[in-house]
């Protein structure tokens, strides 16, 4: 499988971090006297994305939403320990590394991503970890995909988008690669699964 190639969203999919994102966007709202839903709020960023429920909450209520964004990053940095790895996310990354799968990560979340992979030991199964910080467009842009295709001569064909998010299948099937997701979807091109392990049966079917 040396010509496969995973590329790896984070939130919801690799790592058990909504609890840890909910709580650092609940001291924010605090911290700007915001009333704080949590099950509303969950399923605005399940939906969309955190920064696009900041923007939303400062245009209605007239902040800075920059500022948002420090005081949730400074929050949600000192959560991190509160971050685990999802059920099954070691066995498939390990497989894969095993089978010469080449493996990246491109996530929305800050280059606190990086803190976070390295404190879980995680950093050295990548080749390169992109964030919201290296530059690119946000998902469901296909210019990540683009450019690790082209650095690392990927093959569309042969590389994978996991994510868990209608979001991450539009970002895979607008990049011209494949995705496997845990959100239910018919667009072809998206292959579902329920648990990460579901991956390495998939792919060793193939």
């Amino acid at each position: 499988m040396q010509e496969t190639a995973f590329i790896w969203d984070l939130d919801g999919t690799l790592l058990d971090s909504y609890e840890a994102i909910l709580s650092g966007i609940e001291e924010t709202y605090a911290q700007f006297s915001i009333p704080f839903d949590k099950e509303k709020v969950r399923a605005f960023i399940l939906k969309y994305s955190v920064q696009d429920l900041l923007v939303q909450v400062a245009e209605e209520r007239g902040l800075d939403v920059d500022k948002l964004n420090q005081v949730r990053a400074h929050s949600l940095a000192e959560k991190n320990a509160q971050v685990i790895l999802m059920p099954g996310a070691l066995e498939v990354l390990s497989w894969a590394n095993q089978q010469g799968i080449q493996q990246f990560v491109y996530t929305h979340k800050s280059d606190n991503a990086l803190t976070i992979l390295r404190d879980l030991g995680l950093d050295v199964c990548f080749t390169e970890i992109l964030t919201s910080q290296s530059g690119f467009a946000r998902k469901p842009s296909p210019e990540a995909a683009t450019y690790l295709i082209s650095k690392y001569h990927l093959k569309p064909e042969r590389t994978y988008y996991i994510g868990d998010r209608l979001l991450d299948i539009e970002f895979a099937l607008n990049s011209g690669i494949k995705s496997l997701n845990f959100f239910s979807c018919n667009k072809e091109g998206n292959q579902q699964i329920r648990a990460l392990e579901d991956i390495i049966t998939l792919l060793s079917n193939q």
